[in-house]
């Protein structure tokens, strides 16, 4: 009797797998043919992009923008064309992933995939941010570090530097807060920094630095007013013009070298 138990339960337990490989199979080749098509698919599209983007030139057109230099510094090095073909060849390929995994049944695996693609509208848009964010500090940078050397501002590359990557840590933030992550306690801390630092700022050039600070802005209009090697005459000091430091202007009187505070050329009655 206990045999026959046992007979009739493997058997059962045969005929039950028989019957769930039998239902699943079709489902495992309906898969694999459609991870084939999608593979195929998305190989196709990613050198038919590759291709349309490299007749338009898209690679030179960024470049010419300046977001060619901004992906260098985030990390991102190559072809622009070469790697948004190859995003977008993976996410058509995941695409048919999906569809296949949910027609073998594999709910959890698509349930994952198709949560990333209700995601990926934000982490493109942080990266949107990221790329525009980059490039605005690039243009920031540049504009502070010119208008610096013109007012003959000997750290002018550091100042540049410096508003570069307070730009960049604002987009830095408003890229994190695209991703909905929580970034409550870091804006807190940003704007203790910044306030802090504005106001040390403001303290140092109204107070402190407050002479140096009229020395430095007399000498940015001075520079456009006078000329190296003119004859000229400041306060009662006459000689030959050499050059208009950050904060000094250089006068050459026989033999000696006499230096003018700037602020005395706005100041004082100037003779040429």
């Amino acid at each position: 009797m206990n045999g026959f138990t046992l007979q009739t339960a493997a058997r059962d337990v045969v005929d039950n797998l028989v019957s769930a490989v039998g239902d699943l199979a079709p489902r495992i080749l309906t898969a694999l043919v459609v991870i084939i098509i999608g593979y195929i698919f998305a190989k196709l599209t990613e050198r038919f992009l590759r291709g349309l983007l490299q007749k338009l030139k898209f690679d030179a057109a960024i470049e010419k923008v300046g977001i060619q230099d901004s992906l260098k510094r985030i990390g991102l090095r190559g072809s622009p064309s070469i790697g948004i073909s190859r995003i977008v060849y993976f996410l058509l390929f995941v695409l048919f992933v999906q569809s296949a995994t949910q027609s073998v049944g594999l709910h959890a695996i698509s349930g994952a995939i198709q949560s990333f693609f209700s995601y990926l509208p934000n982490i493109l848009a942080a990266l949107v941010v990221i790329l525009l964010g980059s490039v605005i500090a690039e243009f920031a940078s540049k504009t502070v570090a010119q208008s610096a050397r013109e007012s003959g501002i000997d750290y002018a590359e550091t100042l540049g530097r410096l508003v570069s990557a307070l730009v960049f840590f604002v987009v830095a933030i408003m890229a994190i807060t695209q991703l909905q992550i929580e970034t409550d306690i870091v804006k807190a801390v940003a704007i203790v920094l910044l306030s802090g630092m504005a106001l040390g700022g403001a303290l140092t050039f109204g107070l402190g630095t407050r002479d140096i600070t009229r020395n430095i802005v007399a000498g940015f209009y001075a520079r456009k007013l006078f000329e190296s090697g003119q004859p000229i005459e400041i306060d009662g000091e006459k000689g030959k013009l050499i050059s208009i430091a950050p904060t000094q202007t250089l006068i050459e009187q026989d033999d000696k070298l006499v230096s003018v505070p700037n602020a005395k050329l706005m100041d004082s009655v100037v003779r040429q």
